[in-house]
C-alpha cells in the first residue's frame, strides 16, 4: 500500500467534508455492508474519518485500523482507533481476531491485491468476511481518474466539462491502481472465498454525484463505488 498520503491528510479530509454527499453516499454503502459483521479490521483506516461516521451515526464501532501513513494515523487515533503503522503488504491481520476484514477505498492503493487477499482468507474464523470497496477502473470515476492520471492533471482540454469543480486531488489519484470488479472477483475466488455479494452508489454521472446522498442498490454495473464481499466457508 503506498503511504503518498502523509503530504495530503488534511486535503483527504477537506475533500470529503467538500463532497458531503459523496462522502455520506459512501457511508450509506459501508454501513450496509457491515450489518453482522461483528469484530472489524479496517485496513486502510486513512484519517478514521469514515470509522467515526460509521460509529456516530450508524452505531458500527470500528476498534482497530492499520493505515501507513503516518499522518493519517495520527488523525484517526484522535478519533478513536487503535491504529498500527504499515503497510496492507506487511500487516499481521492476527488469526481468528476479527470477524471482517474491510478495505474501503483501499485496493487500488494496494500493489500486491492477491497477496492481501490471501493472506485475510488465512486470518479470518469459518464464516469470517472480506469486504473490498473502491471505485472500479471501468465506472465512469474510473475511467476519469485514469485519464487525469495519464495527463498528470485536471486541467487539460480531454477532461473540459466532464469532472465535479472540486475534484479528488490529483496527486492521489495518481498514486492509485484501480482495479475492475472483475478482477476483484477474480482475486477473492481464487484466495477461496465464496458466496460473493455486491452493492453499489454513486450512480449519477461524477459531475452530479454530489447533489444528493444516495442509498445503496444491490448489484454493480451502474455505481461508481462498489462494494465486492466475500465468505471463509469451512
Amino acid at each position: 500500500m503506498k503511504n503518498g498520503f502523509d503530504e495530503y491528510a488534511s486535503a483527504y479530509d477537506a475533500w470529503f467534508l467538500d463532497n458531503r454527499n459523496v462522502l455520506y453516499s459512501e457511508a450509506n454503502l459501508v454501513a450496509r455492508t457491515l450489518r453482522g459483521a461483528g469484530r472489524i479490521l479496517s485496513v486502510g483506516c486513512g484519517s478514521g474519518l469514515f470509522e467515526k461516521i460509521l460509529a456516530d451515526e450508524y452505531g458500527i464501532v470500528i476498534r482497530d485500523g492499520i493505515e501507513p501513513s503516518t499522518g493519517m494515523a495520527e488523525i484517526a487515533r484522535k478519533r478513536g482507533l487503535r491504529v498500527t503503522i504499515s503497510t496492507a503488504e506487511q500487516a499481521d491481520f492476527g488469526c481468528g481476531d476479527y470477524d471482517t476484514i474491510l478495505f474501503n477505498g483501499t485496493p487500488s492503493y494496494i500493489d500486491d491485491l492477491a497477496g492481501v487477499v490471501g493472506k485475510a482468507y488465512a486470518a479470518l474464523p469459518n464464516g469470517g468476511r472480506i469486504v473490498l470497496i473502491d471505485v472500479p477502473k471501468e465506472s465512469s470515476y474510473g475511467l476519469l481518474y485514469n485519464l487525469a492520471k495519464a495527463v498528470g492533471s485536471w486541467d487539460h482540454p480531454l477532461l473540459e466539462g466532464t469532472y465535479p469543480a472540486n475534484p479528488y486531488p490529483i496527486e492521489l489519484v495518481g498514486a492509485a491502481n484501480w482495479r475492475t470488479t472483475a478482477e476483484k472477483i477474480g482475486l477473492l475466488e481464487r484466495a477461496g472465498f465464496a458466496d460473493l455479494t455486491f452493492a453499489q452508489t454513486l450512480t449519477s454521472h461524477p459531475l452530479h454525484s454530489d447533489r444528493a446522498v444516495e442509498q445503496p442498490c444491490e448489484g454493480y454495473g451502474k455505481g461508481d463505488y462498489v462494494a465486492v464481499t466475500g465468505y471463509k466457508r469451512a
